[in-house]
């Protein structure tokens, strides 16, 4: 690697800190990665330890976020979870960022039929809710994190292709692209290096915020019984466990719900601090507020 590469994502990483919220967005994705990379090689107790005298207890110095309604520790779940859920997000994000860029390629297509044919069908195929999709994928497949992963991924990725449209197709008519076409240059070759980094920016707060609405989703999906599957650890399963029984231990849902709110908010303020990174509009403004 280079030294101005290194320079290059030095400043990056240097301006994302800097940025309103950047710190609280990198204090929590850091804290949430490590828990996750921690729960790989330790947990309180194990996952599969109950016990029936100690069911709903309050957090105690033993269980320091009490027990659920199997005696099993709670912060042992939760740690737990933040790995599917960091798996869960990735994951979708990587699917409907295929999805959309795919779907976009046709949405600006030079062919006249193929533009109207592909928003039409946008327009209709994102009318159709998530949860539809999730509950269709669940009747042949059974609940798992795949169909999640599968609906959410398809669902955002037309929206991300509907939202980027425009700003595609206004570097397409830009006087940069029309003289890259005069001079020879391919359709694919327009889109990756000229359309691309235009809709950058808007991509990656799109996509930020479908992947907090991806834990939502999760929570929500879970809790009707075609998200996370019994016995595989995640916040929406803890969340969908105790929440039927909140009236004996309301602490027992305080915690995961806590953790969704703001693992949430950080990933929603996330895309906001990168498109003012990347904008070239604002950098000007970053410099000023670091001095």
């Amino acid at each position: 690697m280079s030294k101005k590469s290194i320079k290059v994502k030095s400043t990056l990483c240097k301006r994302v800190w800097n940025a309103t919220f950047g710190k609280f967005v990198c204090l929590t994705f850091a804290i949430w990665f490590f828990v996750a990379l921690l729960s790989l090689l330790w947990t309180p107790y194990s996952l599969l330890e109950t016990n029936g005298f100690k069911v709903w207890q309050k957090p105690s110095f033993s269980h320091w976020l009490g027990t659920d309604g199997t005696g099993s520790d709670m912060l042992s779940w939760l740690m737990a979870g933040s790995r599917i859920e960091l798996i869960l997000v990735f994951s979708t994000v990587l699917v409907a960022a295929c999805v959309g860029f795919i779907v976009l390629s046709f949405m600006i297509s030079s062919s006249q039929m193929v533009r109207t044919i592909s928003i039409m069908s946008v327009d209709a195929l994102i009318s159709i809710p998530t949860v539809l999709i999730a509950l269709m994928l669940a009747v042949p497949f059974g609940a798992s994190v795949v169909v999640i992963v599968i609906a959410c991924g398809t669902g955002y990725g037309l929206n991300l292709a509907r939202i980027v449209r425009p700003s595609a197709q206004l570097a397409l008519q830009s006087d940069y692209v029309t003289s890259a076409v005069l001079q020879g240059s391919s359709r694919k070759y327009v889109l990756i290096h000229h359309v691309l980094p235009n809709i950058i920016p808007v991509a990656f707060v799109e996509l930020s915020l479908s992947a907090g609405t991806v834990i939502l989703a999760e929570s929500g999906l879970t809790y009707l019984g075609i998200g996370v599957p019994a016995g595989v650890p995640s916040w929406g399963r803890v969340l969908a466990t105790s929440v039927s029984l909140i009236h004996v231990n309301p602490l027992s849902v305080v915690w995961p719900g806590l953790i969704v709110t703001v693992v949430v908010v950080a990933l929603n303020l996330f895309g906001d601090v990168l498109r003012k990174v990347l904008d070239p509009s604002s950098k000007s403004t970053n410099k000023v507020g670091e001095k």
